[in-house]
């Protein structure tokens, strides 16, 4: 039975059913060096971290077409809600093979789910978009992306986002773990690999730029804390992940990392530092020193490279 505030939701998705939509670009060097000092990491040398495709094919709206969340007004997956508000929830990673400088890689994107949920929060709607990259028509790269949605009048109080409240969406094509530890390590089960990120108002501009994300809450203070009701200018969510990701690139370069399952938990802001920690088990998390986890992920791995370096 739906209640009532799914069904108010659920009433402005009824008739909506985006199509399919394609792009073709390259995969350039640059935007890949430029994320790499961002971190102050080299750069890979050819093949194309997991999840760096993020800095590639990236929609670029008009600015006439921004709403004042500084996101598009509307959008191909944008579900039509009022004072909409999206939250970064999550998704899946498979990969099939492995992305290279200068290929030129076809992206797909279809809606998978678009669900209406009340949770510890209120009233949201999930929405899971699926991408699929192929190179010369074979499908390299499998990506499901979870997005919350809210309805809030600007100013309203907000709770945490409820990274564990989204409905499972449907399965990738082959095995991919949702299992994710949320809890302290157990003291059988340490924690080897640690990275820390020092996430300043510098570096989510640059992060900003390198995604072509104009959402104001990264970088607009008065509209995060007044409009929507952060504390402060918030880090997006694809930086944390990538940052559990730099994980087993920096501890184990010779394992090539098969697929990626991540759960956005809680913000992290600007100006607190966020530690980064896993095992050779796969299991990740990050967040500030002495707090939940703002982000929890597990990878599994496949086949071992030789000389690989990260």
């Amino acid at each position: 039975m739906m209640s009532g505030e799914d069904g108010d939701l659920a009433r402005h998705l009824e008739g909506w059913d985006p199509g399919p939509v394609e792009s073709t670009g390259r995969i350039d060097r640059w935007p890949v060096e430029a994320f790499a000092a961002l971190l102050d990491r080299p750069p890979p040398d050819v093949v194309l971290p997991p999840l760096w495709h993020w800095f590639h094919l990236l929609d670029h709206p008009a600015q006439a077409a921004l709403g004042d969340d500084g996101h598009p007004a509307r959008g191909r997956f944008l579900p039509p809600l009022p004072e909409r508000r999206r939250m970064f929830a999550g998704g899946r990673l498979e990969m099939r093979g492995s992305l290279r400088m200068g290929d030129q890689v076809t992206r797909r994107s279809s809606l998978v789910a678009a669900t209406a949920k009340t949770g510890r929060s209120g009233a949201m709607v999930f929405v899971t978009v699926r991408h699929e990259f192929r190179r010369d028509g074979g499908l390299v790269v499998v990506e499901e992306q979870d997005h919350a949605y809210r309805s809030q009048p600007a100013g309203a109080a907000r709770a945490l986002p409820p990274g564990r409240s989204a409905p499972a969406s449907a399965p990738l094509t082959g095995p991919v773990p949702v299992r994710v530890r949320t809890g302290p390590a157990s003291p059988r089960a340490p924690a080897p690999w640690r990275l820390g990120l020092n996430p300043d108002e510098a570096m989510l501009f640059r992060f900003s730029a390198l995604t072509y994300n104009t959402h104001r809450i990264h970088y607009d203070h008065p509209y995060a804390t007044g409009v929507e009701g952060y504390p402060g200018v918030v880090v997006h969510g694809p930086l944390l992940a990538l940052l559990l990701l730099e994980l087993p690139r920096l501890f184990a370069p010779d394992r090539a990392v098969r697929s990626f399952a991540y759960r956005l938990q809680r913000p992290a802001f600007a100006g607190t530092a966020v530690t980064a920690t896993g095992d050779a088990g796969g299991e990740l998390a990050a967040g500030a020193p002495g707090s939940a986890a703002s982000v929890t992920g597990i990878v599994t791995f496949g086949e071992r490279r030789p000389h690989a370096r990260p």
